[in-house]
């Protein structure tokens, strides 16, 4: 089974009812790379935007920032729930 980290920028924004805009103000993160994140069209982030994030959010469980979900055929497996 193939496991990817998946970074939750949109529950993120969601649960804390601010925009991308402004969490790149806060985390200073660029716009750009939030919005591929949220997107899914980047794969990569640096500890140190998970680290700002975390600060601007005031985060302390790393878990509400990432997830390691397995892959199969393009399904994600949370918490025991499929989602397409």
């Amino acid at each position: 089974m193939r496991k990817k980290v998946v970074v939750k920028i949109s529950e993120l924004t969601k649960a804390h009812n601010i925009s991308l805009r402004e969490l790149s103000r806060l985390s200073d993160v660029r716009h750009a790379a939030l919005s591929e994140l949220a997107n899914g069209k980047r794969e990569s982030i640096s500890f140190s935007h998970i680290e700002r994030i975390a600060e601007a959010l005031n985060i302390t469980d790393i878990r509400e920032i990432i997830e390691l979900v397995d892959e199969r055929e393009g399904i994600h497996i949370y918490n025991d729930k499929y989602l397409k």
